[in-house]
């Protein structure tokens, strides 16, 4: 089944790539230079092909990708973030019990492995932190957990502070919803909430964050409920409005929440299919990406291999299907913007190739850059900008 939409040769033809490099070499309109960091998976069990993480320094006028450093020795790095002043990095290691840091190198983008603690849980597969950089959640995906890590201020992490299960049942999947599996765990834009969407029980679970002890306390509603055997894995916030985008990954369907800033409760409005109509295949969505602004969002299907799009009305927040573009990959586990938020990323796992695309501020339209990245079994990128 063919993806709709435009054709690589159709973007391409009247000068569109033309464009793209004019567009990415205007003064003024590029960013600086920036250090692209790609985790990646390593193990039999995962059918990878991988090795650790690969750090890319990335041209801002070409967008090419430079090869500058291999960290080995390394299993599974599945998720990456860095803390805000970008001094640091962290991993958590699929199907292991712990997470790992590593100071940055602003002026080279050279990582150095700091330390690795147990995070409480098994199968780390997300992680986030607070916007004083002092601490770092976790979502343990094979232990239905998440915990709290202190961030010390030399950069290594600390024995973890707090554990919290997940309770409720699962849902109706025997195979993919056996137990609690949260797969995310995100700030809300205020710092005072966490959620963490729980694929196993078909829930989204809501904390208050105290941002002096780093303690998670479940909110008064304490998880809104998902469709049944949905399955929701990732979750995005809109940048102004009190609105969450939550990417189910089971049932390949994106739906909208409205949340209560005062109460941190989750009201869900709307729910989308990330998947044409006519497509009969197997597939499941992964990742989900909110442009500069919120007017956009994008999500990656697995299977069907492609990025849908989707527009935001500016008041509501509600969802608008606009069309769908290939991955130019199999398996786009992981989609992200650079901090340009100019360029859409995507990594494919399976194709073991990292793509681009320029999105259109105006339309939200995806055009290939035509840059491909080649790296075994991508599972995660993060970006920092180069600096003293």
């Amino acid at each position: 089944m063919s993806i709709g939409g435009p054709t690589r040769r159709d973007l391409l033809k009247g000068g569109a790539a033309l464009g793209i490099a004019r567009l990415a070499a205007q003064p003024g309109r590029a960013a600086g230079a920036l250090y692209a960091y790609v985790g990646c998976y390593t193990t039999a069990r995962r059918y990878a092909r991988g090795d650790g993480i690969h750090v890319y320094r990335v041209d801002p006028g070409t967008g090419a990708w430079t090869h500058v450093q291999h960290v080995g020795n390394l299993v599974n790095p599945s998720f990456l973030v860095l803390r805000r002043d970008q001094r640091y990095l962290y991993a958590v290691h699929g199907d292991e019990s712990y997470a790992t840091s590593f100071s940055v190198d602003r002026k080279t983008g050279l990582l150095t492995l700091l330390n690795r603690v147990e995070t409480g849980g098994r199968n780390g597969v997300h992680q986030a932190i607070d916007a004083s950089g002092k601490f770092m959640v976790v979502a343990n995906y094979g232990t239905g957990n998440v915990s709290v890590l202190p961030v010390r201020q030399d950069g290594t992490l600390g024995d973890q502070l707090q554990v919290v299960p997940l309770p409720g049942l699962p849902g109706p999947n025997r195979i993919e919803q056996a137990s609690s599996h949260p797969h995310q765990i995100v700030f809300d834009p205020s710092g005072k909430y966490v959620v963490a969407p729980d694929k196993g029980l078909d829930r989204i679970f809501i904390f208050s964050f105290d941002p002096a002890t780093g303690k998670l306390t479940p909110t008064e509603q304490g998880s809104a409920v998902a469709r049944s055997g949905s399955g929701p894995r990732h979750a995005a916030f809109h940048p102004t409005l009190p609105v969450l985008f939550v990417l189910n990954e089971i049932g390949s369907s994106i739906a909208t929440y409205y949340m209560d800033a005062e109460h941190g409760s989750l009201r869900p409005v709307q729910i989308l299919p990330t998947l044409p109509s006519d497509y009969t295949g197997e597939s499941t969505a992964a990742e989900i990406a909110v442009s500069a602004g919120g007017r956009f969002v994008y999500c990656s299907n697995r299977g069907h291999d492609s990025i849908a799009m989707f527009a935001a009305d500016p008041g509501t927040g509600l969802l608008t299907s606009i069309g769908w573009s290939p991955s130019r990959g199999r398996v786009p586990r992981f989609i992200g913007f650079d901090p340009s938020r100019r360029f859409l990323y995507a990594a494919n796992e399976q194709a073991d190739t990292v793509v681009s695309w320029l999105a259109d501020s105006s339309t939200g339209r995806l055009t290939p850059t035509e840059q491909v990245v080649r790296n075994a079994s991508p599972c995660a990128i993060a970006f920092a900008t180069a600096g003293e």
